[in-house]
């Protein structure tokens, strides 16, 4: 049983193996020498996107993608699927995701944060039925999800460039190198056999073509209705990644318009102009 395993593995969530250990200090050295800095008199632009030409033609490849395959696919899912299903199926992935939170949670130095995840991931896993019922929501306890691109935030790392990354969609030099390690952090992935460690990639899979679905109109009107929509997009990634990460004031307005066109989009589809300079330190 996934549960059972997946709570021995949570008892060494806090001790990352020595192999990822080795992965974690080399990406954070890899992503602080190898994130592009902005030159001096480019301090005053809006965003700092030196390589847009080539992200603009990334873009279009993922525009296609999106028409051909992934809006048809999400729009059927989310039709045939009942949303009461589609949300089990979105907590069983996230709760499989949480170990990987709580790594990430102690090398950020929040220990808080680390005690709260591995508290709901225990209970998902055992009153939530293997994580299919988000059992530590309803019982006042919300998800403090977090990454390596946070991980290496906190540790200092610049953002770098802009970059928008065939399928993944909208990024930074810094997100890409989180992302990679991402797929080293969770312990699950060191304690559980085949298939069952590709469990949680699957259904977050499906999560997000299911969000694709569902939030059609809103995700349409940046990708297909927008006057220029990779510029949309990478503002409103921008916006919604330093909101997440607290370079952004928390205000209500602020807060309804970040929607990523390539993940969960909020239900609104009002979009601010950017604050200021992004890249400011």
């Amino acid at each position: 049983m996934i549960s059972r395993t997946a709570l021995r593995a949570t008892r060494t969530a806090l001790t990352s193996p020595r192999a990822v250990l080795s992965v974690i200090l080399v990406a954070a050295t890899l992503a602080s020498a190898g994130c592009t800095r902005p030159a001096p008199e480019a301090a005053t632009q809006q965003y700092f996107d030196p390589y847009e030409a080539r992200n603009r033609k990334i873009h279009n490849f993922n525009k296609g993608l999106d028409k051909a395959v992934l809006r048809p696919v999400g729009v059927a899912y989310a039709t045939v699927v009942p949303e009461e299903f589609a949300t089990l199926v979105t907590n069983f992935g996230e709760n499989l995701a949480t170990p990987a939170d709580v790594v990430n949670d102690v090398l950020q130095f929040r220990l808080k944060d680390a005690f709260v995840n591995t508290v709901r991931f225990t209970m998902n896993s055992t009153i939530g039925l293997g994580g299919l019922i988000d059992a530590a929501t309803l019982w006042g306890i919300p998800a403090r999800d977090t990454d390596f691109g946070e991980t290496l935030y906190v540790w200092g790392v610049p953002e770098g460039a802009y970059m928008e990354l065939p399928i993944r969609g909208p990024s930074t030099e810094r997100d890409t190198a989180g992302r990679i390690v991402d797929f080293f952090t969770n312990p699950l992935g060191y304690v559980l056999d085949s298939p069952e460690k590709s469990y949680g990639t699957q259904a977050r899979v499906v999560s997000a073509i299911g969000y694709r679905g569902r939030y059609a109109d809103t995700v349409d009107s940046v990708l297909y209705d927008s006057a220029d929509s990779y510029a949309q997009s990478r503002s409103i990634y921008l916006q919604r990644r330093h909101y997440q990460l607290g370079d952004i004031a928390a205000t209500s307005q602020a807060e309804d318009a970040y929607t990523d066109p390539y993940g969960a989009p909020a239900a609104s589809n009002t979009y601010d102009d950017p604050y200021g300079d992004p890249y400011a330190e």
